[in-house]
């Protein structure tokens, strides 16, 4: 299953320019499988981000869609806007859905993945908060925060549905 994340021929990653189902590891530019890309960063011990662009998670299956990534290591997606459902089994794997404000994409603030972010969420985060996102570059802006039920919240409180549903039955 997680090799097979974003091993879509069709997908953009502009990491590397053209639709292809690989990836540059920006620590030295070799383009590789997503799947060997992630675990080196996870034995880097370094946190991955997802940029998207537009409907983020659609025509894809729903349950990989979500799990895939929570796989790879991804703690969060900042996206134009998502598939529903997506949407919301991503914050059921304790993946941190974030959006662009409207207007804004990953181009026009200027972002390539390459940076190193930190976004700065609440200990009790909202549904729709704005979170403050920096770029070590010095750029920061805001993004929406994607909770948009108090049982998500609920689900992310607890690192995901299944820590909770563990939780509740002990």
């Amino acid at each position: 299953m997680a090799r097979g994340t974003f091993a879509n021929i069709r997908l953009v990653n502009k990491f590397i320019g053209k639709a292809m189902p690989k990836t540059a590891y920006i620590p030295t530019g070799e383009v590789m499988d997503v799947f060997d890309a992630a675990e080196l960063y996870k034995k880097a011990q370094k946190q991955v981000i997802v940029l998207a662009g537009k409907d983020y998670g659609s025509g894809s299956s729903r349950d990989w869609a979500a799990k895939g990534p929570w796989m790879l290591g991804i703690k969060a997606v900042i996206a134009e806007s998502y598939e529903r459902i997506h949407r919301s089994n991503l914050v059921g794997m304790g993946i941190v859905p974030l959006q662009y404000q409207a207007g804004e994409t990953a181009d026009s603030l200027g972002l390539t993945g390459k940076e190193t972010y930190t976004i700065a969420l609440s200990e009790k985060p909202k549904m729709g908060e704005l979170v403050t996102v920096k770029v070590n570059s010095g750029r920061e802006f805001k993004a929406i925060l994607r909770f948009d039920t108090e049982v998500e919240l609920n689900y992310f409180q607890h690192g995901g549905i299944l820590n909770y549903m563990i939780r509740k039955m002990v």
